[in-house]
């Protein structure tokens, strides 16, 4: 599957003892549009799963091109990880919010989860998508990062998504990382 370029993502979710987990993602994809579902592919023995089952919410992080040290910073396992990154989490956020690395942020709500093998099928429904900024995806491929092409992304986003639920960026994010 090293031939099949992906966007990256970082899954992120809090426990009810607001410890703060999370992991890079690459096996995300859309599965309905009503309602609007998403599907991604955790490791099946991974602590932010079980976090993410406990809470039944996550966030989706979708990683701009500047983002490839956070997206192997989450990959690394490094206890640390939220120390090293800025994020915020807001009140009825589903996770953290990575908001130095994202273009956009999608807060879920855990629909089903099924094991397939060493990992966990979850499917979570969109509550609410927030587009930070209009920036080019981080790709993942053949083993490398890589971003598209410009073009001008806030209008293809409003274009392609009209019926998204997008929420203004009207929460204070911190304006520097740490």
């Amino acid at each position: 599957m090293t031939a099949f370029p992906t966007g990256v993502s970082i899954v992120t979710t809090s426990t009810q003892d607001g410890a703060q987990w999370g992991m890079t993602c690459t096996s995300l994809c859309s599965v309905s549009l009503d309602p609007p579902v998403l599907l991604v592919c955790l490791r099946g023995n991974s602590p932010t799963l079980n976090a993410v089952r406990d809470s039944g919410r996550f966030a989706v992080n979708l990683l701009h091109e500047q983002s490839r040290p956070t997206a192997e910073l989450f990959a690394s396992g490094a206890p640390d990880r939220f120390d090293r990154v800025a994020w915020y989490a807001h009140a009825g956020a589903a996770g953290p919010h990575l908001t130095h690395s994202s273009h956009t942020i999608a807060d879920c709500s855990v629909v089903t989860t099924h094991e397939v093998g060493d990992h966990c099928v979850v499917l979570g429904k969109l509550d609410v998508v927030t587009q930070l900024r209009a920036q080019r995806p981080l790709l993942y491929g053949m083993r490398r990062y890589a971003s598209w092409p410009p073009f001008d992304e806030e209008q293809e986003f409003i274009k392609r998504f009209p019926r998204a639920r997008r929420q203004a960026c009207a929460v204070p994010y911190p304006k520097e990382a740490p």
